[in-house]
């Protein structure tokens, strides 16, 4: 590193990592599935605005995400078929 001066400054060493935050880091890697893992699958659909609204305004009032709340919609009207 230099300063304006042109003299030279010694950054340091970069410190040990914590064997405790490495491991909670590392936590859930091979058995919790990210949400990318589950959902690779995009759906668009054209809605009227106001229509759109009452889907917001349902899943704000019921505390999820629009997009879980259409998962859940969808899975009940179009549940997996177990042969």
């Amino acid at each position: 590193m230099t300063t304006e001066r042109g003299k030279r400054t010694a950054i340091g060493t970069r410190p040990q990592a914590s064997p405790y935050a490495e491991a909670w880091v590392r936590q859930g890697d091979a058995t919790d599935l990210q949400k990318g893992d589950l959902y690779t699958a995009r759906l668009t659909l054209d809605i009227t605005p106001a229509m759109r609204a009452r889907i917001k305004v349902s899943a704000f009032t019921q505390g999820v995400t629009v997009a879980d709340l259409l998962r859940v919609l969808l899975e009940r009207e179009f549940p997996e078929k177990i042969p």
